[in-house]
């Protein structure tokens, strides 16, 4: 298929490695469109950075950057709160830890949505991931498939489907994935707490330290 005949599809682009792994797919099999959100985390600047940097890599070219100032607002959350300390991963117990932002994909889903309908794309990838992640409730398959039904619903044509090719994966098989597609995972960022270098203890620098272990790689982003 010539690149002139692949089809649109937007693809979420936090700049973290599992969304990284998820635009290396979409980019390799259509014409990509990747869409960051800011929401006032942490680490917002070196998030943005990261999403530049990966569209580069991957000639994404069509990219649309947009900020949502409710999720700050909203807080509840350590990565949007500062009032509320990031957890080291082993201070995580059973339950949603902390780290949770609520209902978060929700507001990711509906720009992408609303952007895929002006492009006319069908498909919209999002990294989700429910082994080997945090525990968020936003990251179950069942929350994809109600939310497909939502966006059948609420949509001109109904056509748009959201997919998540991840999903089922372990992170260290993710790991794998990337480096098979050469997804620039030197690139990506998933420090909750620090922007200069990853701090190595928050929950997502542990898996992913573990993931890139368990795949037999060394990750190539500066930790402290």
């Amino acid at each position: 298929m010539s690149a002139t005949e692949k089809k649109r599809v937007v693809v979420l682009l936090s700049g973290g490695m599992d969304s990284c792994v998820c635009a290396a797919l979409a980019a390799r099999d259509h014409e990509a469109a990747a869409v960051h959100v800011s929401y006032g985390q942490r680490t917002e600047e070196r998030e943005r950075q990261s999403f530049l940097a990966i569209c580069r890599r991957l000639n994404i070219l069509d990219k649309l950057m947009v900020r949502n100032d409710a999720l700050r607002a909203i807080g509840g959350s350590a990565l949007t709160d500062e009032g509320i300390d990031v957890p080291d991963a082993e201070e995580i117990g059973k339950g949603v830890p902390v780290t949770y932002v609520p209902f978060r994909n929700a507001h990711f889903l509906a720009v992408a949505v609303s952007w895929a309908e002006v492009l006319g794309a069908e498909k919209i990838y999002i990294g989700a991931v429910e082994p080997d992640s945090s525990g968020y409730p936003d990251c179950r398959p069942a929350y994809y498939q109600a939310f497909n039904e939502v966006v059948k619903m609420g949509t001109k044509e109904g056509k748009i489907e959201i997919v998540t090719p991840l999903i089922a994966m372990r992170k260290a098989e993710i790991v794998r994935l990337g480096l098979e597609l050469g997804a620039p995972l030197d690139l990506t960022w998933s420090c909750y707490s620090r922007e200069d270098r990853a701090c190595g203890v928050c929950d997502s620098c542990v898996l992913r330290l573990r993931a890139f272990e368990a795949a037999g790689s060394k990750d190539q982003i500066p930790y402290v």
